[in-house]
């Protein structure tokens, strides 16, 4: 059975039009109203109600702050229950500005899932299906050499950035790096470099030991080519630092002379959330640093390049 995802409204065009999106992203919808969202989100009290749902998974909800029962606080207590039950979560806001007062709240909870009126609810639904996936943090989405000297730039499955310092491991003796090659599940990456050795790096070790992203280290341990294990230094693994993210960012708009408010019309991100992002004041996901770099003019990896 698809995973199941929480669709919790009291709008049948809103469900139908959710219902439709979900279904093509091999997620199974399971529509819930708002007043019994919070009994009925457990796994275990879903399958007394359905016995049909019993492999039922619950991973994600899509909350419709348009439905009757939201007003500001209903709202947030139904956002923050999902998040603390650790699904992935969207909310759907209606039109108008009843919600504006919290909406940087509600970005900070649902890691930028959010979908406003126009949104292009495939992307957000795509990014719904990959922010289910307990083993994204696990895998490579990008891993290339740094603009930066001496260095390896990784770009985990759920949007961690993170810059590698060289030598990675004994085995690895500094020579260029010739080639990259994610290996079939993209869990780890083999590197040819110059003088014909080969390393292997797994995905899994290069998590922050603070917890990037909310992620736990099983410690920063790298495999060199013949196969015996490593350990990095303490400075080997770099989280992405918000405060010179921001600056950086700031930077690129300025050079583009562009203002903030042209940025968020470019971007449909609201004005105040990219003025918190470059003050440092919240580190954005990979897809929003993407919108942004994209509407600015330049690459992901021009930004992270600035850190």
């Amino acid at each position: 059975m698809f995973p199941t995802v929480l669709l919790v409204s009291d709008r049948p065009q809103f469900e139908d039009a959710w219902r439709n999106v979900l279904v093509e992203m091999a997620m199974e919808p399971r529509v819930v109203r708002p007043d019994a969202f919070a009994q009925s989100f457990t796994p275990a009290q879903i399958v007394a109600q359905d016995p049909s749902a019993s492999s039922a998974r619950i991973t994600a909800v899509v909350i419709d702050a348009g439905a009757a029962l939201y007003d500001e606080d209903e709202l947030l207590a139904a956002v923050g229950l999902s998040r603390a039950m650790r699904a992935a979560t969207v909310v759907a806001l209606p039109e108008g500005r009843a919600f504006a007062s919290i909406e940087d709240l509600l970005e900070d909870l649902c890691g930028g899932l959010v979908a406003r009126p126009g949104s292009d609810l495939r992307r957000i639904a795509g990014a719904l299906a990959r922010r289910r996936d307990g083993e994204r943090a696990k895998r490579f989405e990008y891993l290339t050499v740094s603009p930066r000297p001496s260095e390896l730039l990784a770009v985990l499955g759920d949007g961690t950035a993170l810059l590698l310092s060289r030598p990675v491991s004994d085995e690895d003796d500094g020579s260029e790096v010739e080639s990259i090659t994610l290996e079939g599940d993209a869990h780890s990456a083999t590197l040819k470099l110059g003088s014909g050795r080969e390393l292997s790096l797994r995905a899994s070790s290069v998590v922050s030991a603070n917890g990037v992203n909310g992620h736990k280290t099983n410690g920063a341990t790298f495999t060199g080519g013949t196969g015996s294990p490593g350990s990095a230094s303490a400075s080997g693994v770099l989280a992405v630092d918000g405060a010179r993210l921001g600056a950086r960012l700031r930077e690129l708009r300025l050079a583009a002379g562009l203002t903030q408010a042209e940025l968020a019309r470019r971007t449909g991100i609201h004005r105040p959330n990219i003025a918190r992002v470059e003050a440092g004041r919240h580190t954005p996901s990979l897809e929003t640093l993407a919108r942004l770099a994209s509407a600015i003019g330049v690459s992901t990896t021009a930004v992270l390049a600035g850190e």
